[in-house]
């Protein structure tokens, strides 16, 4: 990809092919001297991983990694990170990877210098001004795939190893003091994580954008992740080599969580709660379910999506919109049906009660209650 350039919204972006090179100088520059790199299992042996290492290691910065991540992390890995952050001495965080590595990094980071629970920071009201800030550790994010965004958030998700319930804990100082996307880093992602990852950032620029809050930055930057999505998604699935497509879907993820300042609702709801139980794919599963949100939310965004369409370039309105979506679902090999990922019914009553307390329920333009709920899971298992 040709492109090259450094963006400070919402903080500072070295955004270019090849620039996994400057991780040393973000991390001195951040301030730190012993970075760890946190990673998950997957790529921990990969060659990325090790050149990142080699970098930070060629640097002076030493070479380690913590790497005990699970799909979806939980306090036990939070623990074991945290244990290994100040066994080693380590005065900074890089959070390497996809969702679970960049969330569970930016919660080492966050957690190394508290004493309260992890629980007592989870994103409600004012909770975030009970941690220590001047004990927060720097963190250099470093996104492997295209979809969370977490590279550019204020938060991390944790889940409850024994309720299975998943936690946002949040703290301003969680945003990386600098990211680096860097497009080639991406490349080698298994075809269905690269699908899964560019429909979690699709979602997540939709229900930005559906959101009833008053927030015209985020509108704007999610209508235009929506535009990348759509024409850059195919185009990496059908050539995984392909960095121009590939730097965009960098683009449209960060912009997604970006976005979602703005606000969430009934896909993350609903998708929340199988994965927490079901130990589903986050994106893909905000894939199975978003086309029965989009008609369920219809009567309150009809005329919104419409506008998105005629920016996109796609004819016939909100209809247009959902056949698009329903198109590259199919185009990308997504399944039609939660089903096809081993979800059952046999849940459905305790996936209502959860979808209904989860943060982003709230959000919905329109409101949910344990029948449309019901409803929903049912359309979709």
């Amino acid at each position: 990809m040709s492109v090259s350039v450094n963006w400070s919204y919402p903080t500072s972006v070295r955004f270019g092919a090849g620039r996994l090179a400057e991780l040393a100088e973000a991390c001195k520059a951040a301030g730190m001297k012993r970075p760890l790199l946190v990673t998950d299992r997957g790529l921990a042996p990969l060659p990325i991983a090790g050149r990142a290492l080699d970098i930070l290691e060629a640097a002076g910065l030493g070479r380690a990694m913590f790497s005990e991540v699970d799909p979806n992390p939980n306090e036990k890995n939070l623990a074991a990170g945290i244990a290994a952050f100040r066994q080693g001495g380590h005065d900074g965080v890089v959070a390497f990877g996809g969702g679970s590595g960049l969330d569970l990094g930016k919660l080492i980071a966050f957690m190394a210098g508290q004493s309260r629970p992890v629980w007592d920071f989870e994103d409600v009201g004012d909770w975030w001004t009970r941690a220590d800030a001047d004990r927060i550790a720097p963190i250099v994010a470093v996104p492997t795939t295209a979809g969370t965004g977490s590279e550019v958030g204020r938060a991390g998700v944790l889940t409850n190893s024994e309720s299975h319930v998943k936690k946002v804990i949040f703290h301003p100082k969680m945003l990386p003091a600098a990211t680096i996307c860097d497009p080639e880093l991406t490349v080698g992602m298994p075809r269905a994580i690269t699908v899964g990852t560019g429909m979690d950032a699709l979602a997540h620029c939709l229900e930005a954008y559906s959101s009833p809050s008053y927030h015209p930055m985020s509108q704007g930057i999610a209508l235009e992740g929506m535009r990348l999505v759509k024409e850059n998604l195919p185009r990496v699935f059908a050539d995984p080599q392909d960095i121009e497509a590939r730097g965009h879907m960098m683009a449209a993820a960060a912009m997604g969580a970006v976005a979602f300042q703005k606000g969430l609702g009934a896909i993350h709801a609903l998708s929340h709660p199988v994965g927490a139980l079901y130990d589903t794919h986050h994106g893909t599963t905000n894939a199975v379910v978003m086309p029965a949100v989009l008609r369920f939310n219809r009567p309150a965004i009809e005329q919104k999506i419409a506008a998105a369409a005629a920016y996109m370039g796609i004819a016939g309105g909100f209809d247009g919109f959902l056949d698009m979506v329903l198109a590259l679902r199919a185009d990308l090999g997504v399944p039609d049906r939660l089903s096809a990922l081993g979800v059952g019914a046999e849940r459905i009553d305790e996936m209502v009660e959860m979808a209904l307390v989860d943060p982003t329920a709230a959000g919905n333009p329109v409101p949910l209650d344990r029948a449309t709920t019901r409803r929903l899971y049912e359309e979709t298992i």
